[in-house]
């Protein structure tokens, strides 16, 4: 990211330290070596997230930020005193909020999807969590001895029917995904008494909500942008965080 915006994103086997480690080398070699080049990591896996910050100010420099620990989320929230939100619902609330600047339901499809809720205040409301596409077609192949294993498509709009075992399953999957984000924005829109604009991101948004009339917009990369908006509201506005 070059003065908050996202430059060239690209995607990285999370398992792979050595491979995260060259995409971040690669990435700071496009930046002038005279000026500050903060690092900003986020991570939900704070293991990992930790070894890679070790690793980043043991080979490169010390220059290196965690969201949440070194860098606050700036983002006013209405949760149970106990509650602890996963670091990437917050960054793509505080992304949205930051973009519409008015009450919207976030949608992140990925591993699991959440479905959160911001108020016309930036009020971080917290939502829903359900399992993600993938964990569903894998739980019902794990569960049963007769269900394939399956990757995620999504299913022929045309057919109005899951003619074969595979077909019934992504249907069910991906009818239900899409049930649930409906559900739950008609829950917010109820208690908030104004139906919001829904936002969606995660590596399944496109599949399940390319042609969904009910999402307002498809943003790939809006965690990405929260780390932008979170890091811009702290760092020196000279700083440029990869």
């Amino acid at each position: 990211m070059v003065h908050g915006s996202i430059q060239d994103p690209v995607p990285v086997d999370d398992q792979s330290l050595e491979c995260m480690m060259q995409a971040i080398q690669t990435a700071l070699a496009r930046l002038p070596a005279d000026e500050p080049r903060p690092i900003v990591l986020a991570s939900v896996n704070e293991p990992l997230g930790e070894r890679l910050c070790s690793a980043l100010r043991d080979q490169m420099t010390d220059d290196v930020y965690i969201i949440g620990e070194d860098l606050p989320i700036e983002l006013r929230l209405q949760l149970a005193p106990e509650a602890v939100p996963g670091v990437d619902r917050l960054l793509g609330a505080i992304a949205a909020w930051d973009t519409m600047q008015q009450a919207c339901v976030i949608v992140d499809a990925g591993t699991c999807v959440t479905v959160d809720f911001v108020d016309g205040e930036g009020t971080f409301h917290g939502g829903g969590i359900a399992p993600g596409v993938r964990m569903q077609l894998d739980a019902m192949h794990a569960g049963t001895s007769t269900l394939p294993e399956l990757n995620p498509c999504p299913p022929d709009e045309t057919e109005p029917f899951g003619r074969s075992t595979a077909d019934a399953m992504q249907l069910g999957v991906f009818a239900g995904t899409r049930g649930l984000v409906r559900n739950l924005t008609e829950r917010y829109a109820t208690a908030y008494d104004a139906w919001p604009p829904i936002i969606a991101t995660g590596g399944d948004a496109d599949s399940l909500f390319r042609n969904d009339d009910l999402v307002d917009r498809i943003v790939p990369d809006l965690v990405l942008r929260g780390i932008a908006v979170a890091a811009a509201r702290v760092l020196t506005p000279g700083d440029k965080a990869t």
